[in-house]
């Protein structure tokens, strides 16, 4: 009786670490280049009272024994890397990825992160800067008479000046890829650190080597669809409410057999 006491409540802090992961998920349905999360659960040990196929007379055998679970727990959280819809914004400093790949940024004590937000702007040097002013890596230095900037779906990055009406190449956007994104380590600000589980970033040309292209102009929205959530949201708060209504169950099976004279 008491081990259904502790089944019910595994199962509901499990139902309250998914309803994090599904607000966390709501909570970021406007994030540009957010990939939502999803909460995986396991199974605990169990306690084998009687093996399957043990000898239940001379000539016969159990066929599926008996075994008594100990509940649930959640064993990660993980990423869904699927695309997220394309938003028009006609603002050349935006790009988005159209398939696989992140942008390269230079976090500010040197190290590299890597993000699906192409919100890119210009500071004051011109340097092509995330909205916290990280370095986009490679660097891209816009000049300051510069009148118009295009960025090719292969990543090459060209200005028209003022002086020369011919386009004039200063840079190249890389993409990188990871053999495991799932693997990757969220820090947020829309951003990712590799881990030994996603492997190391394999930085190329946009559109090679299985990369996806780029897309001027346009960003990449949250993939989180906020209606799935809200199912998500309502199993699991159904979740905890049926784990919760076992507890009561077995409390008051335990009161009656405690009343028992």
């Amino acid at each position: 009786m008491f081990r259904s006491l502790h089944i019910a409540a595994s199962g509901m802090a499990a139902q309250e670490t998914n309803l994090e992961g599904i607000s966390n998920n709501i909570a970021n349905s406007n994030t540009t280049g957010y990939k939502k999360q999803r909460t995986d659960f396991q199974d605990l040990l169990y306690q084998t009272v009687r093996a399957a196929g043990t000898q239940t007379s001379a000539t016969t055998q159990s066929p599926t024994g008996l075994q008594i679970g100990s509940g649930v727990r959640v064993v990660s959280t993980s990423r869904v890397f699927a695309q997220g819809p394309t938003l028009v914004t006609t603002n050349p400093l935006d790009v988005a990825i159209e398939g696989n790949g992140f942008f390269t940024i230079q976090r500010p004590d040197g190290t590299l992160a890597y993000t699906r937000n192409g919100q890119f702007q210009a500071n004051a040097q011109g340097q092509l800067v995330t909205h916290e002013g990280m370095l986009v890596d490679p660097s891209i230095t816009i000049p300051q008479d510069a009148t118009a900037i295009t960025i090719g779906a292969d990543g090459t990055v060209s200005v028209t000046l003022a002086a020369n009406p011919n386009p004039t190449e200063i840079g190249q956007l890389t993409t990188a890829m990871f053999v495991n994104p799932g693997g990757l380590r969220a820090i947020g600000h829309n951003l990712f650190i590799p881990t030994g589980s996603s492997g190391e970033a394999q930085t190329g040309q946009p559109g090679a080597d299985g990369r996806g292209t780029l897309l001027q102009g346009s960003l990449e929205h949250s993939n989180v669809d906020v209606v799935d959530e809200m199912v998500n949201m309502i199993s699991a708060q159904r979740g905890y409410e049926i784990n919760s209504k076992v507890i009561t169950a077995a409390d008051e099976m335990l009161r009656t057999a405690t009343q028992l004279r």
